[in-house]
């Protein structure tokens, strides 16, 4: 036992010392209740086939989808349009939709999520980012305590009431406490949040990209569009020579290039005669291109490129990307024409500009400097410029995804499997981890995500801390250290009432410094002793751990959440308390004295 809680301070000391990766430290955790002696290989590394680490990866693949088929876009978007009455309606419409979403796809998933149309809003309503974005990241933590998907920490309380004895607790059974809270946390935000919270613009912002489309459009093309046109063996100009395409042209549609199915380039041969496979690469208003395929018989190539000018060159499937020639460049030298597939095949390049200027439809020598606006899937576009040094991206592609894209052609399945996903969760037909295993791998086969876009969603320094960190409550257990501190706690405090107190304190100090999914594990097992020990109901204890963990709001490092609205709000670290600790009274008085009420000792 004492080898044990040796091990445990030395955690929460790195923990706190916040300068290795909190996984790192979680596996240096377990591996050394192996070489203590305390726990057996086989308990160590239990934690990661746990059917709790199953269900959380699973709900983060969920998560991915929601957001990659646009629906937390969609949802941000109509906070823009329906928030325009004021500050006051803004930051009431805010912290409600982020509870909602917190709901379904977790804390730190749903402020990345709305975090970018926040400061937007804001911006446009001349409101400091100060005033709204630290009550997005609270109004968060609230909304975890709406669904058993809110955070790990409900999962994770559920698993140990049902061990204990008293049963799980039910999908929306957490909603019993989440709205009170939440309804607490928006009237003293509205309150006292105006007067505490700093008026405070940050040193920078995030780029606006809702209108990314558009944007685009009017920089690079206006009401033009490149097009990839492939000769069939049935198409009039099959036989005819370059330059007598180039005199039958309507006005304002230029010849950009002609691509030889033999590979062979005949780019200075206007007498070359246009063959069988050949792609005919022209550039013009889109109407134009239309009439010039439909009576010479060409077919565009399958993922066409769109005109910008109309904003539909960006949607769930198609995207683009700006992508800058540093000094230095392999490609400075290289040349490109609007309508060119680059060398990976994925990604055609529309435009290219020089000083600000287009270059138009010629071939051009790239120099560095020059910007180079390319087309393809969201994919292909996200793994090209995160692995091509010679390119530096103004916007990455995620982002732009993120603001840009709405509700995409797979957000009705991406829906109904969530919704199917919680109707399973609140009947209890299957165990959590197979509801959530079911949800994922529908996402996949219904090809909402790739696996790649599945595994990438995973947020799995959370599932490695909790994974890691499950052998600590094992071994506070085997041990017997979570019977002897719970006893020394009811030796401070005897009551039930009390209990409910000490632990609210332990679980919120604590969830200030190091990562409240962490702190929830080391004090889950001293609550369940310490219901034994009083011959009470086990419920309200962890519903209690639960409402205390999600308490993390005094400091900016408390949580993810807390961090990713620290620069955008200009805040400091000082600033978090002065909102934070009304509300941290809040949860105190819901978790002693409130959840007792609902959950019996």
């Amino acid at each position: 036992m004492a080898t044990l809680l040796t091990i445990l301070g030395v955690v929460v000391v790195l923990f706190v010392w916040n300068r290795l990766p909190v996984e790192i430290v979680a596996i240096g955790a377990a591996l050394a209740l192996v070489a203590t002696d305390i726990l057996t290989v086989e308990q160590s590394l239990a934690g990661f086939g746990d059917t709790t680490v199953i269900f959380i990866a699973s709900l983060f693949v969920v998560s991915e989808a929601i957001d990659s088929t646009g629906i937390t876009t969609w949802a941000g978007q109509q906070l823009v349009r329906r928030a325009g009455g004021g500050p006051r309606q803004l930051l009431i419409a805010v912290m409600l939709m982020v509870a909602l979403l917190t709901a379904l796809i977790s804390v730190n998933g749903a402020v990345a999520a709305l975090l970018p149309m926040a400061v937007v809003t804001a911006m446009r309503l001349g409101m400091p980012t100060s005033q709204l974005l630290m009550p997005l990241a609270f109004a968060a933590h609230a909304g975890s305590m709406l669904a058993l998907t809110g955070t790990p920490i409900n999962v994770l309380v559920s698993d140990a009431a049902d061990e204990a004895g008293a049963g799980t607790f039910g999908f929306f059974e957490f909603t019993l406490v989440g709205v009170p809270l939440l309804l607490g946390t928006l009237v003293i935000t509205i309150l006292i949040g105006p007067k505490v919270l700093p008026v405070r613009r940050p040193a920078t912002l995030g780029a606006d990209l809702s209108a990314h489309a558009r944007t685009l459009g009017r920089q690079y093309l206006s009401d033009r569009a490149v097009a990839r046109l492939r000769v069939p063996s049935t198409s009039l100009v099959v036989g005819r020579r370059v330059v007598d395409l180039l005199d039958r042209l309507p006005d304002g549609v230029a010849f950009v290039r002609r691509e030889a199915a033999d590979g062979v380039d005949h780019r200075t041969d206007p007498s070359a005669t246009v063959g069988v496979g050949d792609v005919v690469v022209l550039r013009g208003p889109r109407d134009e291109i239309d009439g010039i395929m439909r009576v010479a018989g060409l077919a565009e190539e399958a993922d066409p490129i769109v005109p910008l000018g109309d904003g539909n060159a960006l949607d769930q499937v198609i995207g683009v990307a700006e992508l800058v020639v540093p000094p230095r460049s392999a490609i400075v030298g290289a040349r490109v024409y609007p309508g060119q597939v680059t060398d990976s095949g994925d990604l055609v390049i529309v435009a290219v500009q020089r000083g600000g200027s287009d270059l138009g439809p010629r071939e051009s020598v790239l120099e560095p400097g020059d910007v180079l606006l390319v087309q393809g899937r969201w994919e292909d576009l996200e793994r090209e410029v995160d692995a091509d040094p010679n390119v530096i991206p103004v916007d990455d592609p995620r982002s732009v995804r993120r603001q840009a894209v709405a509700l995409g052609p797979k957000s009705t399945e991406a829906l109904i499997v969530v919704a199917g996903m919680v109707v399973a969760l609140a009947t209890g037909i299957v165990t959590p981890a197979i509801a959530g295993l079911v949800a994922a791998v529908a996402m996949v086969l219904l090809g909402v995500l790739t696996p790649r876009q599945a595994y990438r969603g995973i947020s799995w320094t959370t599932v490695v801390l909790v994974g890691a960190m499950i052998p600590i409550s094992t071994a506070m257990r085997e041990t017997g250290a979570a019977e002897d501190i719970a006893e020394a706690l009811l030796d401070v405090v005897d009551s039930p009432t009390g209990l409910l107190f000490g632990l609210f304190l332990i679980t919120a100090v604590f969830g200030q410094l190091i990562s409240n999914t962490a702190t929830a594990l080391i004090v889950i097992p001293i609550g369940i002793s310490a219901a034994a020990e009083l011959d009470i109901s086990p419920a309200p204890v962890m519903m209690t751990i639960t409402v205390s963990a999600a308490a993390a709001l005094l400091t900016p490092v408390a949580t993810p959440a807390n961090l990713m609205v620290m620069e955008p709000g200009g805040y400091r670290f000082g600033d978090y308390w002065k909102l934070g600790l009304p509300l941290l009274a809040l949860y105190g008085v819901l978790a002693v004295l409130y959840v007792p009420l609902i959950w019996g000792f």
